[in-house]
């Protein structure tokens, strides 16, 4: 699982953004490296969900609120959007892609 905060600086992130960032970039290499074996490697970026580790954000709250005003869809994902996500990686459907970060955040990664 990866974040925006890996490609911008969300405020209140702080180390997180580099470690997704780094996370991503693992990513990619995996995938360079472990293709001939057939082992597809992805990250999901999801929009802020409440989760365990999002309670240590300061104003995860507003993080939230503006997330959702912003996106085209005009809320958040559920939980159960980014599992329909990753389990749809486990198919042959996605047979033919690896190496990519995966935004499921209802377009909000798109608007600056």
């Amino acid at each position: 699982m990866s974040y925006l905060g890996a490609e911008r600086v969300v405020r209140n992130y702080g180390v997180m953004g580099i470690i997704k960032a780094a996370l991503e970039s693992a990513v990619r290499y995996m995938a360079y490296d472990l293709g001939p074996k057939g082992i597809r490697v992805f990250a999901v970026s999801p929009g802020p969900i409440m989760t365990r580790a999002a309670s240590g954000i300061a104003n995860f709250n507003t993080l939230l609120e503006n997330d959702a005003a912003k996106a085209p869809l005009g809320r958040t994902v559920t939980i159960d959007e980014v599992g329909a996500l990753t389990a749809f990686l486990c198919t042959p459907g996605s047979s033919g892609m690896t190496g990519q970060t995966i935004y499921v955040d209802a377009g909000a990664h798109i608007v600056a």
